[in-house]
């Protein structure tokens, strides 16, 4: 797959986050993430890296235990294995990119959209 855009496609995933990909290959998986304020994602931690940059909006990452306060222009990595979870201060949207990317990750987009 080479690439994807979509206006459409996004994925209420749990309540407060929406989720749609903007990118999925062998390599890597893209993903644009919108987080409704108030929204608190637990611990949870990834078999890959991930990396992040925060387009609008507010939220604290806490990654192993240490807070960072994310506000438009912040980018954040977390390596593979750490427990981390978010806080989100106001509604907000981000970009994150996981690599190398299992192929058990759902791709959230829709089908009529999609450019190759």
């Amino acid at each position: 797959m080479d690439s994807i855009y979509s206006t459409n496609g996004y994925e209420e995933i749990v309540e407060g986050v929406k989720i749609k990909t903007l990118k999925k290959d062998d390599s890597m998986l893209m993903s644009e993430f919108v987080l409704k304020k108030g929204t608190k994602l637990p611990e949870h931690s990834h078999p890959d890296v991930k990396s992040g940059y925060l387009l609008k909006g507010k939220i604290r990452l806490y990654i192993n235990g240490k807070m960072r306060e994310l506000v438009p222009g912040s980018s954040w990595c977390i390596q593979n294995g750490l427990v981390h979870w978010a806080e989100v201060e106001e509604d907000s949207v981000l970009i994150e990119v996981f690599s190398p990317v299992k192929n058990e990750y759902p791709v959230y987009i829709d089908d009529v959209e999609v450019t190759r």
